[in-house]
């Protein structure tokens, strides 16, 4: 499975981005969203099972909303009222549903299952 993002870019806080994620080909992965910052822990930001059942850090609550597209092979995120604190680079991965399917599962079990490259999102306040 090959993940490829797109989407990134630079906005002022309280603007809004939708980040897209092709994949290779369909499978029963839990896909999701994680960030990573330079000096900072890697954050789960939101997860989607094959049901659509969602799950969301506290820290993107209301703001980010992910969704898929199974017909397209394709996962979304959509960020509204982005602050500073959430420029970071997003990526998109595809794990295993063995430790369920939740936010924090995306950014733990990213390195054993498919990730993508990675696009930059930058908010200036």
């Amino acid at each position: 499975v090959q993940l490829e993002e797109s989407g990134g870019g630079s906005v002022q806080a309280g603007g809004s981005l939708k980040l897209s994620c092709r994949k290779s080909q369909s499978s029963l992965h839990c896909m999701g969203w994680f960030r990573q910052t330079p000096g900072k822990e890697r954050e789960g930001v939101a997860a989607i099972d094959t049901s659509g059942i969602t799950d969301y850090a506290d820290s993107v609550k209301g703001r980010f909303t992910i969704s898929r597209d199974s017909t397209r092979n394709t996962l979304y995120l959509e960020m509204t009222n982005l602050r500073p604190e959430d420029t970071a680079i997003y990526y998109c991965a595809a794990v295993s549903v063995a430790y369920g399917c939740r936010a924090p599962e995306i950014a733990r079990q990213a390195d054993f299952g498919y990730r993508g490259q990675g696009t930059q999102v930058t908010v200036s306040s």
